[in-house]
């Protein structure tokens, strides 16, 4: 049987599962971790600290998978309160803010059932996202997707971020597809939208709510909207 597409880009944060509370309880974990090393951190320090260390890494890294490495983050901001470098304490942080942001993780309604529909017609399915591998094969590891999952791409193997082309491309290629074979759905109008319909993929926003409909025009504009996953089989399959 054949299908009007013959595979599904997903973005990974925001479109399979919701960032801010699994980030929310990284952040906690990560102050409870500090104060037991030591430092006499107030929740609203620690968090002003944490976003001037995050706005300097972003401005720095801007573009490239390490602008979001909370590592990073948690290197500058001991780097900042303590104007040392205390390599034990960063790398503490760290894991605990990823420890319990991944425990937090749980999938959107419908998808496991939709993926699994999508592997059982033969319909491929790519993970495209703009971070570092390492964690994000940990997130798909956490949510129990490998099964129904085909390929990751992100954009630590790329060198560039979407809306770069090469991180459409890259799997274009890898697929043996054409850009009209292809459905990129992503919660970022900017990253998934544009970026998808720069190369000519049918694009789909996810949990679009929030985007008013005069700012989407032109390559900002999705073919689709959905605030719910399983919607995407019909327009697939």
């Amino acid at each position: 049987m054949s299908y009007r597409y013959r595979a599904v880009f997903v973005d990974l944060d925001d479109t399979l599962y919701a960032y801010e509370p699994c980030n929310e309880a990284g952040k906690e974990a990560a102050l409870e971790t500090a104060r037991d090393l030591g430092y006499d951190f107030e929740r609203d320090e620690f968090r002003r600290y944490y976003q001037d260390a995050r706005s300097e890494v972003k401005r720095e890294l801007a573009g490239t998978a390490s602008a979001h490495e909370r590592f990073l983050y948690f290197k500058r901001l001991i780097e900042i309160y303590t104007g040392t470098h205390k390599s034990r304490h960063a790398l503490e942080l760290g894991e605990a803010y990823w420890d319990n942001y991944i425990e937090e993780m749980e999938l959107f309604d419908g998808v496991t059932e939709t993926l699994e529909r999508f592997h059982d017609a033969g319909v491929k399915v790519a993970i495209v996202s703009n971070l570092t591998t390492r964690i994000q094969l940990k997130k798909l590891e956490h949510l129990g997707l490998e099964s129904e999952i085909d390929l990751v791409v992100t954009s630590e193997e790329t060198g560039s971020e979407k809306p770069a082309s090469v991180m459409f491309t890259l799997p274009l290629a890898q697929l043996d597809l054409r850009p009209s074979e292809a459905v990129m759905v992503g919660d970022s109008v900017e990253a998934d939208v544009e970026g998808g319909n720069a190369l000519g993929l049918t694009t789909v926003l996810f949990e679009a709510g929030s985007q008013a409909d005069d700012e989407l025009r032109g390559r900002r504009q999705p073919d689709f909207r959905t605030d719910n996953f399983a919607d995407l089989a019909e327009l697939v399959l």
